[in-house]
């Protein structure tokens, strides 16, 4: 190479080094405004009494709706009517099917798209053998004054009671909408793969009616603390603006059976084998998305300045970044489908051969795919082209993608970070499912958010047991559902 393509080669690169300090410096947070949202009133002892209350009623739902025990969900809605009142006067109310709850809040122009705020009144049950290792009962909802726990204190009765005493509280201070505000309540959230799914029975009511939503507000992660010391010390909000597909495929093998004294090589099950190693050996494939990309850009302009000289170049180290977080589970399901085999089967008894081995992948479908390129993908890697690769009932295609430049994420992270300028707002991807879903053939615009300050520890016992929610946060779920519901209904 010529020397004076080398010397002009280093120059650049000495330029380009050089220039690193200077645009970490300037890689900081958008400027958040300084004018200060007005006051909400808030009745936290009212809501700690009524969320307390609501976790006492056990609203479990069954896949199979004759298995349901439809007279806790009567008193659920004996309990909404005699604590809210005002809503059951003022609203008018949708029969859509049995169990889901629809209410309207008529505004005064039907010429404006309405809103929507999601919430289910069903939680999941308690695990089999683990009710004695509850701290305190899972249907008490005992409220120790730091605490109150329970089944659904997060998922999501603090969420559903929270939307109701800020419409209540609304009602009462006489404010009047623009637009139309919907409640949809949904039944059977947590069995989602229900034929008789409450929520799709709300969106045939909205797609019969010719209504189509401006937006939409389901549940979401909770909101953060992210403490790395010398790092990052910040709470991150994240708005979920997609949620992945559910699918779960049987993969079986055939052989010839018999007694196992006459055992061969390989039965069944070792044939078997070497198709779970397919499977594990040949992950999908992974990348960094332009939503992930904006939720690291988010964080990495919160960062301290040496951290930043870092962060300011993620799409420079994006294939690094990407490379290191298949190496992480949690870090890796952010960025592509994941597969895990999670069930097997094969004799029915210890001294017979299998005639029939089959495992179950679970799989998370990651947005842009579909369950058909997860089924191909499986065909692919899987060397025994004689496996049958079959797809279980109840699958689901992940979501499409909601925008962040719309007025309703606009709205959420405004009110987000006004609030409170040590929050982080960024849009992420939810894991699980939720009956904001459904509503994709009626509104383009869907979130996920729940806005409850809650420790990552706290967030893990979410479906699991000594479920609950810090009193603390919770004045501040109903100051947003008050102020996003202010904003939204308006022009």
């Amino acid at each position: 190479m010529d020397s004076k393509i080398k010397y002009a080669m280093l120059i650049g690169m000495g330029a380009a080094l050089a220039s690193i300090p200077v645009k970490a410096y300037f890689y900081k947070p958008e400027k958040v405004s300084s004018e200060k949202l007005p006051e909400e009133k808030v009745d936290l002892d009212r809501f700690r009494k009524n969320l307390s209350d609501a976790i006492k009623i056990p609203t479990v739902a069954n896949k199979d709706p004759e298995l349901t025990d439809w007279s806790n969900f009567d008193r659920f809605h004996e309990f909404l009517k005699e604590r809210y009142p005002l809503i059951h006067e003022k609203l008018d109310m949708i029969d859509v099917c049995k169990g889901a709850l629809m209410f309207k809040w008529k505004g005064s122009d039907s010429s404006c798209a309405p809103i929507a705020l999601l919430a289910h009144q069903d939680v999941v049950p308690i695990s089999e053998g683990t009710y004695d290792d509850w701290t305190h009962p899972p249907f008490e909802g005992f409220d120790d004054g730091e605490f109150i726990w329970g089944r659904g204190a997060l998922d999501m009765k603090n969420h559903l009671i929270g939307v109701m005493e800020s419409v209540e509280d609304l009602l009462a201070e006489g404010f009047e909408p623009v637009r139309d505000i919907y409640l949809c309540l949904g039944h059977n959230e947590e069995v989602m793969s229900s034929d008789a799914s409450g929520a799709v029975f709300m969106c045939d009511y909205f797609e019969k009616n010719g209504i189509h939503l401006d937006c939409v507000l389901d549940e979401g992660g909770a909101i953060l603390p992210v403490n790395v010391k010398g790092v990052l010390n910040k709470n991150l909000a994240g708005i979920g603006v997609a949620e992945k597909g559910y699918a779960d495929f049987e993969v079986a093998v055939t052989a010839k059976g018999g007694h196992s004294s006459q055992s061969p090589n390989h039965t069944a099950l070792g044939y078997l084998a070497d198709v779970i190693k397919d499977i594990e050996n040949h992950q999908f494939k992974a990348e960094l998305s332009p939503m992930m990309m904006e939720l690291f850009d988010k964080i990495g302009r919160n960062c301290s300045y040496p951290v930043r000289l870092i962060t300011c170049n993620l799409k420079l180290l994006k294939p690094l970044i990407t490379k290191a977080m298949t190496y992480i589970p949690p870090a890796a399901s952010l960025i592509r489908t994941t597969q895990g085999v999670t069930m097997a089967s094969g004799s029915p008894a210890p001294n017979v051969l299998p005639q029939r081995a089959s495992i179950n992948v679970n799989v998370r479908i990651y947005p842009g795919e579909t369950v058909e390129d997860a089924k191909k993908h499986l065909r692919k890697v899987i060397r025994n082209k004689k496996a049958e690769i079959t797809v279980k009932p109840g699958w689901k295609n992940p979501s499409k993608l909601s925008p962040t430049d719309s007025r309703c994420f606009k709205t959420i992270e405004d009110i987000c970070m006004r609030t409170d300028s040590n929050n982080i707002v960024a849009p992420y991807l939810v894991m699980g499912g939720t009956d904001a879903c459904h509503y994709e053939a009626v509104c383009e615009n869907i979130y996920r958010y729940s806005p409850f300050l809650v420790s990552t520890s706290l967030l893990l016992t979410t479906h699991g047991t000594n479920e609950r929610i810090p009193v603390s946060s919770m004045a501040d779920g109903i100051t947003f559902f008050k102020r996003y519901i202010r904003k939204l209904s308006d022009k």
